[in-house]
């Protein structure tokens, strides 16, 4: 693999002593809240000014809007279909968060609540209500934390709660399925760190023109290249999955010193400049673990039979290195250190998925750009956990992430003492 002089990990050290809130404000400081204050009260004025005054408002402050947020951060953790459930007699009402705010001034301030109140003349991108917030947690992200050197590119698992599933209707369901956007991310694949995100809306045009690719491999290259923007010339490896793997794509990030490995599919991936040869399946199966190879300059293509052909392309490892694949009752099966290297680090990711995806806001609002906004607050939050437990502060209370999250949501509606670091 390439060399790789990079020390990952946390930029900052976080004192002992430092609380959830802390950590989440490395993401989401003040000023972004203040700025949260100020367009939701400017466009609360706008929206009267044209509809009617409305009696029963009046300006939010920033402990309001800190509230606000916890409130809506608390539906990461009971998993509640609504928020203003907390208000409520039932299983879901929480009396000591429910005395901060009144459940009618929390709804004035759902109602109005902006982070960008007005388009600006030059804006013809559909998120310009939430584009100033991606891109102030995409800064805050990369200050705040240096990747180790494998990444992983691909679409986060979002859940669904399993009780809304069971219990509604199919139409209901069918309405839900309809996200207008995808969200992408590349992933620190030994700590699970998000380290960038990426929005594409499924409809509508945007500056990349991305709405004119219907051709899926083509969007997913543009989505590669979009998540790799500040990645070049520190020889990451990226491990990507058939939808974006392509050997343009990859002779293209080479050229940046990003080097990949990823998992072809004749079905999925852009086999263009592939040989043929190694695209199709012999006659007779080979045995367990054998495996073909061609070669290109730094580019291998790798073809390993298990119970299944399964192709690789990459330029990260030496197609000649051994790796073995184990499985419990079987042992070991030998295969190419590429292919050993790429189901480590995807199972990986998807015990991040099982594990971390269970914490997304369930709040589910009919806007777009809200629905993003939600989405980017639960991978700060998580992000905020990570950096958490590679802290001093997590040998201090051992919290677990559903702890952390309580924890931030008192100290967001201001029940629990902050740090004294503050």
């Amino acid at each position: 693999p390439p060399r790789f002089e990079d020390t990952g990990g946390p930029t900052r050290k976080m004192p002992p002593s430092a609380s959830a809130m802390d950590f989440f404000q490395l993401f989401v400081p003040d000023n972004v809240l203040k700025n949260m204050v100020v367009q939701t009260n400017m466009y609360a004025k706008k929206f009267q000014e044209r509809f009617g005054s409305d009696g029963a408002w009046a300006e939010v402050t920033l402990p309001e809007m800190k509230a606000f947020l916890g409130y809506m951060i608390s539906t990461s953790i009971s998993h509640c279909e609504s928020v203003l459930s907390i208000w409520s007699g039932g299983f879901y009402s929480n009396r000591s968060l429910a005395l901060v705010m009144s459940q009618a001034r929390f709804e004035k301030i759902l109602k109005y609540f902006h982070v960008v109140a007005f388009r600006s003349s030059q804006t013809t991108h559909g998120l310009y209500k939430v584009q100033p917030f991606l891109d102030s947690l995409q800064n805050s992200f990369d200050s705040a934390f240096r990747p180790s050197q494998t990444q992983v590119l691909h679409e986060p698992l979002i859940d669904e709660d399993p009780v809304f599933i069971a219990t509604c209707t199919e139409r209901e369901l069918r309405k839900r399925k309809k996200r207008k956007f995808s969200l992408w991310v590349r992933q620190c694949s030994s700590t699970g760190f998000i380290i960038q995100i990426y929005v594409h809306l499924k409809d509508g045009g945007g500056p990349d023109g991305l709405d004119a690719l219907k051709n899926k491999p083509q969007l997913h290259g543009a989505v590669a290249r979009s998540l790799c923007r500040n990645a070049a010339g520190k020889n990451y490896i990226i491990f990507t999955g058939p939808s974006i793997t392509s050997l343009t794509l990859f002779e293209e990030l080479e050229k940046q010193e990003i080097y990949c490995c990823g998992l072809l599919s004749s079905r999925k991936s852009d086999c263009t400049g592939l040989p043929l040869s190694m695209l199709t399946n012999p006659a007779t199966p080979p045995a367990r673990g054998q495996h073909r190879i061609k070669m290109k300059g730094n580019m291998s293509l790798i073809c390993w039979y298990n119970k299944g052909h399964f192709r690789f392309l990459t330029n990260a490892y030496s197609p000649l290195q051994q790796g073995v694949i184990i499985r419990r009752k079987s042992g070991g099966i030998p295969c190419p250190l590429a292919v050993e290297a790429f189901a480590a680090h995807l199972s990986y990711i998807c015990r991040y998925d099982d594990k971390y995806s269970k914490y997304f806001i369930s709040h589910k609002p009919n806007k777009t750009w809200q629905q993003v906004f939600w989405f980017a607050v639960s991978i700060a939050v998580n992000n905020a956990y990570i950096l958490y437990k590679m802290s001093d502060a997590y040998h201090v209370k051992r919290y677990s992430r559903a702890q952390f999250g309580e924890r931030l949501v008192r100290e967001l509606l201001g029940l629990e003492e902050a740090s004294p670091a503050h």
